[in-house]
């Protein structure tokens, strides 16, 4: 139990790795508040495999990308929780299409979403944690962090930006006993990644060094440790979850 009797803000809970990473803060102590966008029955499946586990938790609807609901959803998080200790930035979304299609408004959701949302949730919670004396915030990046990945400009540049505001934030935030890293999956099998594929298991699994592909778990279990004393001197990080896919260069040699 390294998270006992802390609490937790997971955003984009509601499936795939946010809903790990919920499941496996409170299998390790932690009470979340799981937040969502539209999907409101798979928020509510979460939080009853939450509560399960003995903790507590509550759905909490936002658009992390507007600054209204994100400011009613942390009055929301600290009106039922007596503090926030860890912040998990997780909300995510993408296109599939090329540069020269791409639509504005494609682009406007995305970064809306996946950066400017990471930004406000993290301002937000950091000014509650500065008051409070400390606090982790784990925000998910990619692997497009690292590469350039085709038909998907917009996703590619919000998570390049998270993992900077990742450093900026850890530089800043630190004073204050806050840190800030980044955990960055490789190829993970959830929903959405299984529609990318026809096998999408084992397309990615000749490609990652260990052979598999990762999990939610993979991912959420990272984040416990980035949020647990273990990790109290650790910060501007991005830590690699995915095998070492991201470490492999493309090699003619066998």
């Amino acid at each position: 139990m390294m998270l006992s009797g802390k609490t937790a803000l997971v955003t984009g809970a509601s499936k795939g790795v946010g809903k790990g990473i919920a499941v496996e803060l409170a299998r390790n102590g932690c009470d979340v508040a799981v937040n969502y966008f539209t999907d409101a029955a798979g928020a509510e499946a979460t939080v009853a495999e939450v509560r399960s586990l003995g903790r507590r938790a509550f759905a909490v609807r936002a658009d992390v990308g507007c600054s209204a609901e994100v400011d009613a959803m942390f009055a929301d998080v600290l009106r039922q929780f007596p503090r926030l200790d860890i912040l998990v930035n997780n909300s995510g979304v993408q296109t599939w299409k090329s540069l020269l299609e791409l639509e504005e408004a494609e682009w406007d959701r995305v970064i809306a979403t996946n950066l400017k949302g990471c930004f406000l949730c993290t301002q937000r919670a950091a000014r509650h944690m500065k008051e409070a004396g400390g606090g982790r915030i784990i925000n998910i990046g990619s692997g497009c962090n690292k590469l350039a990945f085709p038909k998907l400009v917009d996703y590619t540049a919000s998570k390049g930006g998270i993992e900077m505001f990742t450093k900026v934030a850890a530089v800043e935030l630190g004073p204050y006993g806050i840190t800030v890293n980044c955990v960055a999956p490789g190829a993970i099998e959830i929903e959405r990644t299984r529609q990318e594929a026809g096998d999408y298991a084992g397309t990615w699994a000749k490609l990652t060094p260990l052979g598999r592909v990762g999990y939610p778990a993979d991912v959420a279990r990272a984040v416990v440790f980035l949020a647990s004393d273990a990790a109290e001197f650790i910060t501007g990080q991005t830590l690699w979850v995915d095998g070492g896919l991201f470490s492999k260069p493309a090699w003619p040699y066998e």
